[in-house]
């Protein structure tokens, strides 16, 4: 399986699953990790593979937005691969470094309009959630904030505990034991709810309304690939997102776990695929 960055959201995804499909399906699964081009790099290594279900991509929202951001890319995602199956979805938290002083997001609506493009916001670079994320609340809050793009949302994170960044809106499971840490502020969640992982942190909804954004993983094959092969693949997948013990971990980072057939989970893709397009249409982000 090939994704983002060491130690990143994607990373974790796949590594969540890659050890119950080993036991389960009586063969390794390793995660190899393919950084650079916003995910396109990882995407087009798996899209020239051999579709034979030996190289599999860990696959999330900014595969479906990076369609729409540039224009001139070399493989086409939606036509190049084959749905396996979803993993878990997950909300970003919108947190702080403490010694940032911020607690809440009326105080970081409140600093950063007091101070335009003061505020420095790592992100896991051009057309991740994370990005499109922090676009969409800069446009609902109408505030400047200065985006510096990292590859990766390891290395942003890294830098946001090191205080070389002001806020990140960082999936959770990368974050959340920095948080229970004390090492990072929560100020919001970008789900329209809160998450029952962080009971105590408002939803950015509860200031700006109408405001969601978040992440979700799953697993996609290059087109081509037997049927035979997706629907064993699916039914190790379903069979590990009902297993007790790896479900209780993603509950624990925050995921909500996304069980179906490879199907359901292209019809998932096809819906995230509209929802990003109306974002990246109205945050005006094909036209930088």
């Amino acid at each position: 399986m090939v994704g983002f960055p060491t130690g990143g959201p994607v990373d974790i995804a796949g590594r969540s699953i890659a050890a119950f499909l080993s036991r389960r399906l009586g063969q390794p699964f390793t995660v190899g990790n393919e950084p650079g081009e916003s995910g396109n790099r990882a995407t087009r290594q798996v899209l020239r593979s051999a579709p034979d279900g030996h190289t599999l991509l860990v696959c999330g929202p900014v595969n479906v937005i990076n369609t729409m951001l540039f224009r001139d890319l070399d493989f086409d995602f939606g036509r190049e691969i084959t749905p396996i199956a979803g993993l878990y979805r997950v909300p970003l938290i919108v947190e702080a470094h403490p010694s940032l002083g911020i607690r809440t997001v009326s105080e970081l609506v409140e600093r950063a309009r007091a101070a335009p493009g003061r505020l420095r916001v790592g992100y896991a670079g051009r057309g991740t959630p994370q990005h499109v994320g922090i676009e969409l609340f800069r446009m609902m809050a109408g505030v400047d904030l200065t985006l510096v793009p990292y590859a990766g949302s390891a290395p942003a994170l890294a830098d946001l505990l090191a205080e070389r960044v002001d806020l990140m809106f960082d999936p959770m499971p990368s974050s959340i034991e920095h948080i229970r840490g004390g090492r990072l502020v929560p100020l919001a969640v970008t789900t329209p709810e809160r998450s029952r992982a962080l009971p105590g942190v408002p939803s950015v909804a509860e200031v700006l309304p109408g405001y969601e954004a978040g992440s979700w993983f799953g697993l996609v094959a290059p087109s081509g690939i037997d049927a035979a092969i997706v629907e064993a693949l699916n039914a190790a997948v379903n069979a590990g997102l009902d297993d007790a013990e790896l479900r209780t971990r993603i509950e624990e980072r925050g995921g909500i776990v996304l069980p179906g057939s490879a199907a359901a989970f292209a019809a998932f893709l096809a819906a995230e695929t509209q929802r990003y397009a109306r974002v990246v249409r109205e945050a005006k982000l094909a036209d930088r």
